[in-house]
């Protein structure tokens, strides 16, 4: 039997329902491919020569593409804001991320990519893309579609920042 690095909570559904008992449960399931992509890309970026943290990648797939503020942020990655304004630090101090004026309030500041951090964010859509050409090979057509229906009929029940 292989043992998962995860712990896994096991499914209580019955074998006559087509699951074991000891089957991972179904969010331990979902978490497993996405940790691999995180995994894979990030390698991509350290390989590429940017040492960027899981923590501050974290931080960083919660930019929107015209900038956002740190309070989003923070909210989004559910940390607090101090802990944001650290990552974001660390980001703005490495080149990645510029704070700048918003538009909209003068008072307030976005947090916006750099073109060092555009580069990395192409680069990490490329091994990105690549991932999930891998998973389409593998689950067929059929079974790909099936699956990201399912994930988005999921979307307004699990994404706070998804409208229904």
């Amino acid at each position: 039997m292989v043992r998962s690095s995860y712990y896994i909570p096991t499914l209580t559904t019955d074998v006559a329902r087509g699951f074991r008992v000891t089957d991972p449960s179904l969010g331990v399931l979902l978490l497993i491919p996405y940790r691999h992509l995180e995994q894979r890309v990030l390698a991509a970026v350290h390989a590429a020569g940017h040492p960027l943290t899981l923590a501050q990648a974290r931080m960083a797939q919660r930019i929107d593409d015209d900038g956002s503020r740190l309070t989003r942020l923070a909210e989004s990655a559910q940390v607090t804001k101090p802990t944001a304004g650290y990552l974001v630090d660390q980001l703005e101090r490495d080149g990645y991320v510029e704070r700048v004026a918003d538009p909209r309030d003068a008072r307030a500041r976005l947090i916006r990519f750099t073109p060092k951090g555009h580069e990395v964010i192409a680069l990490a859509r490329q091994v990105q893309d690549a991932v999930e050409d891998e998973w389409r090979e593998h689950l067929g057509e059929r079974r790909s579609r099936a699956l990201l229906e399912a994930l988005l009929a999921l979307r307004p029940l699990t994404d706070p920042y998804v409208e229904d």
